[in-house]
């Protein structure tokens, strides 16, 4: 089973396909490292067995009937919770969802199942995708695998910490302000937030529908391509869908080089508020990409300093919005219908015990910067400054092909450290805000531990959008670059479970 466990997807697909091992061998090792290890490490919410390996059987008769199979076919994934499943609960991490199956799948889900990808189960995240440690889970917190007491990025850290703790080799996330690439960065995985579009967002639960964007989880940039190329791709039933081919992601994955490329570092990506060892290791990374034969191009992006303030207006102005539809009346919990209250009563109780104090919180914020009188104030004059935020990137990608970044200001925290400091719990994501706001796309991948508490750092690697490809040729040469300096992956150094 070890063995199993360990290998890549691109390895596991390939031995499926050459028949060295069945996609039923694969999902049991899987479904029993979860038995083993998940009462501890809390990744999935929910985990579908039967339906995992009815999915497996059906690979290896497939292969058996000499039929055609995809580059992941019979590879196990752990899914987010917030795209749904047909005949899977999907909660999104809330109480007002609790035992709600969906009549349907995602585009994403339908997409996973076509291409014969085993999906293991759902995983664990903070409610509605609001917070950056899944400590919002109204079914309580994930653990990092590599220090069970520290948080393993949000709001996807049940899905990193599936891949750190090797329940799963991919996994799929959605970032809003950082939700793919935080949990990548604090757990020594790789995370990809596509451009904004790229992925369908049918049938994802939406919290904040200009900024949301599905993407790969993995434990290798090759694997995340692969993962990508599955996702991705236009699909009528979502207006925001991009109609453009994919770019070649896995090619680039496969050919990594940054011999000749312009990679830019912005001077707002550091300062106060920034660990030490974080620093320690971009500095040296910004440095490996120099001997690798890129040229280094400092930048300023003044409105960068206003991304996490923009964003803390426009995500929850959209989700007040979007939450809206929660009310007790169609779907999911139903508090207070006694026969003697009426709907609006019925609908505030049920709010009051189905959603979570962040969840409140961020409903609150949002439907005040929309009220009349402060719209323009507020929310307006947030999407003013999106607009200066986009014009910096537009003027950045004129000189450089990529951007270099810490992902996370910090290490992963402590669990409950900041759970009573909203502020000191948005600044997670101050790296990674802007790309959101603008569009781009984006990666984190593991550039090393922090000498203080020998966590995994992540480096943030982002690309103009419709240039996903980038993301995946610099992060393949970054990759092989460590392996060999290391002489194995980052994750064989964590503490075994």
């Amino acid at each position: 089973m070890t063995d199993i466990i360990k290998l890549t997807a691109a390895e596991i697909a390939e031995k499926i396909a050459s028949g060295e091992l069945t996609a039923v061998q694969v999902t049991e090792a899987h479904l029993a490292r979860i038995e083993a290890v998940d009462e501890k490490v809390h990744a999935f919410l929910h985990v579908d067995r039967e339906g995992a390996l009815a999915q497996a059987r059906e690979v290896d008769a497939k292969r058996a009937r000499g039929e055609k199979l995809g580059p992941l076919a019979g590879v196990p994934l752990a899914l987010k919770d917030i795209f749904t499943t047909k005949g899977i609960p999907t909660t999104v991490g809330s109480k007002i969802l609790e035992g709600w199956i969906p009549p349907y799948d995602a585009t994403l889900t339908k997409r996973l199942k076509d291409a014969d990808v085993v999906i293991l189960g759902k995983t664990n995240m903070d409610e509605f995708a609001m917070g950056s440690s899944t400590e919002n889970s109204a079914y309580g917190p994930t653990g990092n695998p590599w220090d069970l007491t520290k948080i393993p990025g949000g709001s996807g850290g049940g899905s990193s910490a599936a891949l750190a703790a090797y329940e799963a080799p991919l996994a799929i996330g959605t970032d809003t302000g950082g939700s793919i690439r935080q949990p990548a960065a604090v757990t020594g995985t790789v995370g990809v937030k596509p451009t904004y579009g790229a992925v369908s967002r049918y049938g994802m639960v939406a919290f904040s529908s200009s900024l949301d964007q599905g993407g790969p989880c993995a434990r290798t940039v090759l694997d995340a391509a692969l993962l990508h190329e599955v996702i991705a791709g236009h699909d009528p039933m979502d207006s925001t869908s991009i109609d453009a081919p994919v770019p070649p992601v896995v090619e680039a994955a496969r050919n990594g080089s940054v011999a000749g490329m312009r990679v830019g570092v912005v001077k707002q990506f550091r300062g106060e508020g920034y660990q030490a060892g974080v620093l320690q290791r971009f500095d040296e990374s910004v440095e490996l990409l120099k001997e690798l034969g890129a040229e280094i191009v400092e930048l300023d992006c003044p409105s960068f300093d206003l991304a996490l303030a923009a964003y803390y207006l426009i995500a929850p102005s959209e989700c007040s919005s979007n939450l809206a539809r929660f009310d007790g009346l169609r779907y999911g919990l139903r508090t207070g219908d006694d026969g003697t209250r009426s709907a609006e009563d019925v609908t505030a109780l049920t709010r009051e015990a189905g959603f979570g104090p962040e969840v409140k919180r961020r409903v609150m914020l949002g439907t005040y910067a929309l009220s009349s009188g402060y719209y323009d104030a507020y929310y307006g004059s947030a999407q003013k400054v999106r607009t200066l935020i986009t014009r910096d990137f537009e003027k950045a990608f004129e000189q450089v092909d990529v951007i270099v970044s810490p992902t996370t200001p910090t290490t992963a925290f402590a669990i409950g450290e900041r759970a009573d400091d909203p502020m000191a719990m948005y600044l997670a994501d101050l790296c990674t805000i802007p790309t959101n706001l603008a569009g781009n796309a984006a990666m984190s991948l593991p550039c090393g531990l922090a000498p203080e508490d020998n966590l995994p750092v992540g480096l943030q690697i982002i690309a103009p959008a419709l240039k996903d490809d980038r993301l995946y040729k610099v992060g393949a040469a970054v990759e092989a670059a460590f392996t060999a300096r290391w002489g194995h992956h980052l994750l064989e150094e964590a503490p075994s479970l």
